[in-house]
């Protein structure tokens, strides 16, 4: 029922964060309670912000993710198996998501090349000190933000090129991979064990 109005659904998925918030406190909850809140909480933040028009996000992200960075860090001295999600998740995609939408539509190349600066440093941490939510989130931020940039100039090229070329290097792409799938294959669970491994 909130959906048409954007202050109103702000409101009703920061109530939502407060009553899941609730419900984690119990200890036997926390793990199905505990997601839920951080994300409508951060869902609350982005739909606040769309709401209000709001052309610099960072400014009022920042503050909120470095204290939600602060606590999660405090978390993780205090329960070294706690999730990097819950640590750091809900600080880092409080600024980075809003940054890429806004950068997404910016015409200029500052925000987006301080964004894909600032991804870049979020992965390289996450891989260095082996956390997922880092290395997920920075990795992904980091992607969509270079496709973004790039997609201008690659569609020029393949506009330049004859309409065989990208079949033709379709199929020689497919051959390569095909012919070295075993490898692939082992690659991809030796990525996929070290991913596991990570907290």
């Amino acid at each position: 029922l909130a959906v048409t109005d954007a202050p109103f659904l702000a409101l009703v998925l920061g109530l939502s964060g407060v009553l899941a918030a609730a419900t984690a406190l119990r200890p036997e909850r926390r793990r199905i309670a505990g997601y839920p809140a951080a994300g409508l909480f951060v869902a609350a933040a982005w739909v606040r912000l769309a709401a209000s028009g709001v052309t610099a996000p960072e400014a009022y992200t920042l503050p909120v993710s470095v204290a939600a960075f602060t606590v999660g860090y405090l978390r993780r001295r205090r329960d070294p198996a706690a999730s990097s999600w819950v640590a750091y998740g809900p600080a880092l995609s409080m600024t980075m998501v809003p940054s890429l939408v806004v950068a997404w539509g910016d015409p200029h190349w500052l925000r987006p090349l301080l964004l894909g600066i600032a991804a870049l440093l979020v992965t390289l941490a996450g891989a260095r000190l082996r956390l997922r939510a880092p290395l997920v989130l920075g990795g992904s931020v980091l992607a969509l933000d270079g496709l973004h940039e790039l997609a201008p100039h690659v569609v020029q090229v393949f506009d330049a090129l004859p309409r065989w070329a990208p079949p033709a290097l379709a199929g020689l792409l497919l051959l390569a991979v095909g012919a070295t799938y075993e490898q692939r294959l082992r690659d991809a669970r030796r990525v996929r064990e070290s991913f596991g491994r990570m907290r």
